[in-house]
């Protein structure tokens, strides 16, 4: 069933809210991170202190990071090159290949890679396609660039179909 490929294998409210203690025991080597909405509104160029820190947590952990993003080079660079982020701009996700690519160059299984992102559409579907644990979190903002907005739209749609299901349990918050 197509809903069941939109459905995350967890929600949270923010990045910060991932138990990286957790995501250690199940032998989680590697995030795959979108970065507009899920890290930082889609217009703040740099990253918060806080998005700095969990990035410091996560390598003092083990654990290697990508950001795969939609967004154009220049975006996508001026945010991650401070950090020594590696990151795959112009995605097309939902898309395979920018998923695989971010594996390969981490050196890494899909089995030991979760996928972090704000929207059904791109990041959980991309990811529940390969077979990713997929982690939806609540977007960082309100405001959205125009596909975005239209995306938003219809994950409305979709969480209320997967709510009268009895697909999810949780509050609506996207």
């Amino acid at each position: 069933m197509f809903l069941r490929k939109l459905m995350p294998n967890e929600y949270v409210e923010s990045i910060h809210d991932i138990e990286i203690d957790q995501l250690r025991k199940r032998q989680i080597r590697a995030i795959i991170t979108d970065l507009d909405n899920t890290l930082v509104e889609w217009d703040r160029p740099l990253a918060t202190p806080e998005v700095e820190e969990w990035f410091t947590r996560l390598r003092e952990a083990g654990i290697q990071v990508t950001v795969v993003s939609n967004n154009k080079q220049e975006r996508v660079l001026r945010f991650c090159q401070p950090l020594g982020v590696n990151f795959i701009w112009a995605a097309r996700k939902p898309t395979s290949q920018a998923f695989i690519r971010a594996v390969q160059e981490m050196n890494v299984e899909i089995e030991e890679t979760v996928v972090v992102g704000d929207q059904l559409f791109t990041d959980v579907l991309g990811g529940n396609l390969l077979g990713f644990y997929t982690i939806l979190v609540v977007p960082v903002t309100d405001t959205d660039g125009f596909w975005t907005r239209f995306n938003r739209l219809m994950e409305r749609f979709v969480l209320y179909w997967m709510r009268k299901k009895g697909m999810i349990t949780w509050k609506n918050k996207t």
